[in-house]
């Protein structure tokens, strides 16, 4: 994926996502497709790659210059000592949710006690979700509860059907999938955890420190793709570019129009005031907070604040006119 040949003079760059869908990185598609990169020097390629954990090591490892991780798996990453920021907020309403199948006898978090919940991978953002979930009604992971791997799709299908899983944490664009293979699920997730933003863009502290203007040159592209594909008017040109980044998503129009539905209005804030990307400096210590509680990290960080920033997303609001 990326563009289709190497432009004279561009800096070529890998961009790591932690699911196949080009949906759910809607942006970067759009702002490859509209040239909004080639415009400020960049030739970008999309690697697909499995969870939040797999793009975080791809980053520290120096194999991505940016990514998408979400927001539980960067802070423990951190605490390890793994030096990545979250610059640009993607997901600025919660697009994680647990769901049980429609016609299951469980109604909310407390009917999962003794149960097992399936994730899509095993160490991706939806774990860490459920995990806060669980936690905050005083349920501990291998006493109350277990989680399975068991992939999303047409697997996570298979695992509710076997009766392997009782319940799936799961994105947006999983449940919508699910519903779309004849698997209807409905989200029993507390209406508290919608605040819990999910996946954002994602670099390394180092490549903010010494190598600024391609940060910046990222952040004016994607910015102004994702203000790009929340025009309406601009739909059909949208869907073109995330059918050409991945084919696949493309083929049935119906169900692709009605998932980047679903995935993009879980991008644009609660609060417009601060423009698209921005974060919320209070959500991130609620993340903490219940990392702690669930064991995921051993103690609060010692700069919190050193995990992410705004001074992107302002730059990339600017370059989109907002």
């Amino acid at each position: 994926m990326g563009t289709s040949a190497l432009a004279q003079g561009l800096r070529d760059i890998t961009f790591v996502q932690p699911s196949p869908s080009a949906i759910n990185s809607f942006p970067v598609f759009v702002a490859i497709g509209e040239g909004y990169f080639e415009e400020d020097g960049l030739n970008v390629t999309v690697e697909a790659i499995n969870g939040s954990g797999a793009v975080l090591q791809a980053l520290s490892a120096g194999q991505a210059h940016f990514g998408r991780p979400g927001p539980g798996p960067l802070i423990a990453a951190r605490s390890r000592g793994v030096d990545a920021v979250h610059i640009y907020n993607v997901a600025a309403r919660s697009n994680f949710g647990i769901a049980v199948q429609q016609d299951s006898d469980i109604q909310d978090i407390e009917g999962l006690r003794g149960k097992v919940i399936g994730t899509g991978t095993a160490d991706g953002a939806e774990v860490g979700f459920a995990r806060n979930v669980m936690s905050s009604a005083g349920m501990v992971e291998g006493t109350d509860y277990e989680f399975l791997t068991v992939g999303d799709g047409g697997p996570a299908t298979a695992a509710f059907l076997n009766g392997e899983i009782s319940a799936y944490s799961a994105s947006t664009a999983d449940t919508a999938i699910l519903n779309q293979r004849g698997m209807p699920v409905r989200d029993i997730t507390p209406a508290e955890f919608g605040r819990f933003f999910g996946n954002g863009i994602a670099t390394m502290a180092e490549t903010i420190e010494n190598d600024r203007a391609l940060v910046e040159a990222w952040s004016r592209a994607f910015a102004r793709g994702h203000a790009f594909a929340l025009d309406d008017a601009n739909r059909e040109a949208v869907l073109k570019h995330l059918a050409d980044g991945n084919p696949q998503e493309g083929e049935d129009k119906e169900f692709q129009s009605a998932l980047f539905d679903a995935v993009r209005s879980k991008t644009i804030p609660t609060e417009m005031s601060n423009g698209l990307g921005w974060y919320p400096a209070e959500v991130w210590a609620e993340w903490q907070d219940a990392l702690v509680a669930g064991g995921e990290i051993p103690a609060p960080l010692d700069d919190l604040d050193a995990v992410w920033t705004n001074e992107f997303a302002a730059i990339g609001n600017e370059a989109a006119g907002g």
